[in-house]
């Protein structure tokens, strides 16, 4: 299988329109860190496309080319003590596009959100050789359809993403972590309930199970994780009001950003599941569950990772993000069928990294 690997955005489209009329499957992608990358008759790498566009630290807004590596950027940005705290696994070799394409996000997520939180603009190329530009460089664009918010999590089942535009986060004059262990998972919940209530807000709030507290380095016990960030005198009186709490080193924040790609190096054949519940219904596949799980205890999202292919539990909104032999949604509703028809409009041969989304799209 050839690779192209274009240089501007305008070359992007070609190579696409021209693999698009030859009726080419595609495999797109930046560096292709991710597993599940899928077959095809040939290979487009945004990895040349790789500048900074436009730095405006005053206006807290950057626009960078989708291969542009996540980490050079959060290098750039961390000199100016700004951040976009996405905190997505394989951090490392990822591209700015390709986070954004999988719509990953980590445990600052409670906080500063996701990609869609903090994406206020891209430009992309279509198979019919076209760059599309959507949204700009303000942090508010309330006018016309918002065309990025289709590209993010599409996992280039759409278009190739060519440029990002993104709002920018000041950094934290500080930070501290705190862990507070429990006996039982309804022991944990009623911390994490409390903390909720309480006036303080965390960065960050993860409930690990034994198993997957055990794996980042923690005694095996429930463990709910707590990032707080701010002034000294807020970070003292995190100190004062968790005292029953641990305060432990900031090292832990990486092992669990990174527990996917560490889990699956372990176990090629893992699967890694992601839940999605109210606030109220975390605790629900903790029961289910057998084996290590990372709960975003303050948004609802949960990791659950398995060391072998798994059933899937009834009642439970839960797709499978990693593994050999992806497998697709346990549920399907209008959500799919609405994708299915933007799919169809974009991409009506299927050629765009077929079945890379969740088996089916």
């Amino acid at each position: 299988m050839s690779e192209l690997c274009p240089a501007t955005a305008a070359e992007l489209a070609q190579a696409l329109a021209d693999a698009a009329s030859r009726n080419q499957k595609i495999r797109l992608g930046g560096n292709f860190s991710k597993p599940g990358t899928t077959a095809g008759d040939v290979s487009i790498s945004t990895r040349a496309l790789n500048r900074v566009l436009t730095f405006e630290p005053k206006d807290l807004t950057i626009s960078v080319e989708a291969g542009l590596p996540y980490a050079e950027l959060t290098q750039l940005l961390n000199r100016h003590q700004m951040m976009i705290p996405l905190d997505p696994p394989w951090s490392a070799q990822a591209t700015i596009g390709g986070v954004v394409a999988a719509n990953h996000s980590g445990p600052r997520r409670r906080l500063y959100g996701s990609a869609r939180d903090l994406v206020i603009g891209m430009t992309f190329a279509t198979l019919d050789g076209q760059v599309i530009q959507s949204g700009g460089m303000v942090v508010k664009n309330v006018a016309g359809l918002d065309m990025a918010k289709l590209m993010i999590g599409s996992y280039g089942t759409l278009a190739a993403m060519a440029t990002i535009n993104f709002k920018l986060i000041p950094k934290p004059a500080g930070s501290r972590t705190f862990c507070l262990t429990a006996p039982t998972l309804e022991a944990a919940m009623q911390k994490r309930d409390e903390i909720l209530r309480g006036v303080l807000q965390p960065v960050a709030l993860d409930l690990l199970n034994p198993e997957a507290a055990e794996l980042v380095g923690l005694p095996a016990q429930w463990s709910l994780l707590l990032q707080a960030a701010g002034n000294a005198a807020l970070l003292d009186r995190y100190s004062r009001e968790l005292s029953a709490g641990q305060m432990i080193g900031e090292e832990v924040w990486p092992r669990v950003q990174e527990f996917t790609p560490m889990f699956l190096a372990a176990h090629p054949q893992g699967r890694v599941a992601r839940f999605s519940t109210t606030l109220t219904d975390v605790s629900e596949p903790y029961r289910v569950w057998r084996g290590p799980m990372i709960a975003r205890a303050a948004t609802g999202v949960l990791y659950g990772y398995s060391e072998r292919p798994l059933s899937l539990p009834a009642g439970l909104k839960m797709v499978i993000e990693y593994g050999e032999a992806l497998m697709p949604w346990a549920q399907t509703g209008s959500d799919y069928s609405a994708m299915k028809r933007v799919k169809q409009m974009l991409d009506p041969k299927g050629l765009l990294n077929p079945g890379r989304l969740y088996a089916r799209l």
